[in-house]
C-alpha cells in the first residue's frame, strides 16, 4: 500500500521537463512519483547543441529564449543557471528586399506604431507608406476572422504586411501569416483589439522602457540551449523523478479512475508531445481527430563557417536578416551567429545559421547537396558575396513548428474540454510556440493535475 500518486509525462522536451519539475517541486511533491518517457535517445525535443567549426557548443535548433517573458528566465534560475545566462552582443537586424534594409524602429512584430519612423525606411515604397498612413482614418476592422494577414492588410496595406509583419512573425513561427491566428500572437492581438485604430491604440500605451532599463530581450545559457535541458534532467533526478529515454509510448487506456500506459499504471498523465503523437494516444475519438488535424511546418537549419577575412565591414555589428515571402526561394532567414553571440566569436571565422522552409514552402524532399547549394547560393546573392564555407552542418527538423490556423485557441479549448481531468496536454501544439510558452504550458499542466485530489492506494 502507498499514498504516493503516480504521474507519467510523455515527452522529454522543455514542456515535459518543466511539467515533471513542477510536479516534483510543488507543495507535497514528495507524495508524487513522476516518470518522464521520451521516445528519442536524448532529452530536449527540438533543442540540440553540438560542436561545430572548433567551437564546443553551437545550437542546431533554437539558440535563445525571450528574457522579458518570465517563465524561461525564472526556470533557468531555479535550475541553477542564473549566472550562466548571456544575451546577444548585437540585435540589429535587417530585411532583404533587393538589398539590405535595417528593420525600422517603432514596430511591434512588424506592426507600425510610429509613422514618422516608418517614413524614414527605404524598405517600403512611398505608395506603401502613404497606404500605411491611412490606417488612422479607417473604420474598425473586425478581428473575428482571426487571421494576421487579413487584419494587417486591411489596416496597413500589402507592403507593410509582406515586408514587415510577415517576415518578422513568419520567422518566429515558420508561418504563412495569411493563414495564422491573430489571437495566437498576443502582442498583435492586443493592439488589434484595443481600439478602432492600431496607431491610436499605440499612442495610448505607456512608453516602453529604455534599453538601459528594460534589460536584455533574449537570454541563452553560455554553453548552449542544451544546458537548460541537462540542468532540468539533473534536477528531476535529484528530486527522485525517473527519466527514461528511448521509450516511445504506444497505448494509453483508461483503467477505472486511473490510466494504463503501455501496461504501466498511473493516476494521471501529461501528454507533452506533439499533437500528432498525442492523437495516437488519446482514447477519446473526437479529441484525437482534432489533435490529428493540427498542421506542422518543416524547416532545415544549415550552419556554415566562412573566413572572417572575406566578411565585409558593412555587415559587422548585425545579427542577421529576414527574407520576405514574395522574394523567397528556399532561404527564409539568416542569423550571423558569431556576431550575435559572444561565446561563438572566432577571430578567423564567421558562423552563419541559415533557415530554409516554412509553412507552404516544403524542403524535406531535397537532398543534402540541394539544401547546401540553395543555402550558400541564396545567401551569397543576398549578401553580395561568394561564400566559400570552411565547415557546414545540415539539421533537418521535421514537423518543427505547429501552425496555429485561425481560431486555433477555440479548437484547443474544445479538445481539452473532451479530456478527463487526469489527462493534461502541454507543449507547442497548444498554447504557444517558443521556449517560454512551452515551459509555462508544462507548469500549467502540473498545476491542473496538482488540483486533483486523491492519491493512489495501490
Amino acid at each position: 500500500m502507498t499514498d504516493r500518486r503516480r504521474v507519467a509525462v510523455v515527452g522529454g522536451g522543455v514542456a515535459g521537463l518543466s511539467a515533471a519539475h513542477a510536479l516534483l517541486t510543488a507543495a507535497g511533491g514528495g507524495d508524487t512519483e513522476v516518470v518522464v518517457l521520451e521516445a528519442q535517445p536524448a532529452l530536449g525535443g527540438k533543442i540540440r547543441t553540438s560542436p561545430f567549426a572548433g567551437l564546443d557548443a553551437v545550437d542546431e535548433g533554437p539558440d535563445a529564449f525571450l528574457a522579458r517573458i518570465p517563465w524561461a528566465t525564472q526556470w533557468a534560475r531555479e535550475l541553477g543557471l542564473g549566472d550562466q545566462l548571456v544575451s546577444p552582443a548585437s540585435s540589429t537586424a535587417a530585411v532583404w528586399w533587393d538589398g539590405m534594409h535595417r528593420i525600422p524602429e517603432g514596430l511591434v512584430l512588424g506592426l507600425p506604431t510610429d509613422l514618422g519612423k516608418l517614413a524614414r525606411t527605404r524598405l517600403l515604397s512611398w505608395r506603401g507608406k502613404l497606404r500605411a498612413a491611412t490606417e488612422v482614418l479607417r473604420p474598425r476592422t473586425s478581428i473575428e476572422p482571426d487571421s494576421i494577414g487579413a487584419f494587417v492588410r486591411a489596416r496597413f496595406g500589402d507592403e507593410v504586411h509582406e515586408r514587415l509583419v510577415d517576415p518578422l512573425v513568419g520567422s518566429i513561427y515558420a508561418a504563412d501569416t495569411d493563414r495564422f491566428s491573430l489571437t495566437a500572437v498576443p502582442q498583435l492581438h492586443d493592439l488589434a483589439a484595443a481600439a478602432r485604430s492600431v496607431l491610436v491604440a499605440a499612442r495610448s500605451r505607456p512608453a516602453p522602457p529604455s534599453p538601459a532599463t528594460a534589460g536584455p530581450v533574449f537570454y541563452a545559457p553560455s554553453g548552449g540551449m542544451a544546458q537548460l535541458v541537462e540542468a532540468a534532467g539533473r534536477a528531476i533526478g535529484e528530486l527522485e523523478g525517473t527519466v527514461r529515454t528511448g521509450a516511445p509510448c504506444t497505448m494509453l487506456e483508461a483503467d477505472g479512475a486511473r490510466w494504463r500506459l503501455d501496461g504501466e499504471s498511473y493516476d494521471a498523465v501529461v501528454l507533452a508531445c506533439p499533437a500528432t503523437q498525442a492523437a495516437r494516444l488519446v482514447p477519446e475519438p473526437a479529441a484525437a481527430a482534432l489533435l490529428d488535424s493540427i498542421e506542422y511546418a518543416d524547416v532545415i537549419m544549415v550552419t556554415i563557417a566562412v573566413p572572417a577575412a572575406e566578411w565585409p565591414d558593412r555587415l559587422r555589428g548585425m545579427s542577421g536578416y529576414l527574407v520576405p515571402k514574395p522574394v523567397q526561394r528556399l532561404v527564409t532567414a539568416v542569423s550571423f551567429g558569431s556576431q550575435k553571440w559572444p561565446q561563438w566569436h572566432r577571430p578567423d571565422e564567421v558562423i552563419l545559421r541559415i533557415s530554409l522552409g516554412r509553412d507552404g514552402l516544403p524542403v524535406m524532399h531535397l537532398s543534402d547537396e540541394q539544401i547546401l547549394d540553395a543555402a550558400i547560393t541564396e545567401t551569397s546573392q543576398h549578401l553580395g558575396l561568394s561564400l566559400a564555407p570552411t565547415a557546414t552542418r545540415i539539421t533537418p527538423w521535421q514537423r518543427a513548428f505547429p501552425q496555429y490556423r485561425p481560431h486555433h485557441h477555440r479548437m484547443v479549448a474544445d479538445i481539452e474540454a473532451r479530456l478527463p481531468a487526469t489527462l493534461a496536454l502541454a507543449g507547442a501544439s497548444y498554447h504557444g510556440i517558443g521556449i517560454p510558452a512551452c515551459i509555462r504550458s508544462g507548469q500549467h499542466a502540473a498545476e491542473v493535475l496538482g488540483q486533483i485530489a486523491g492519491p493512489a492506494v495501490q
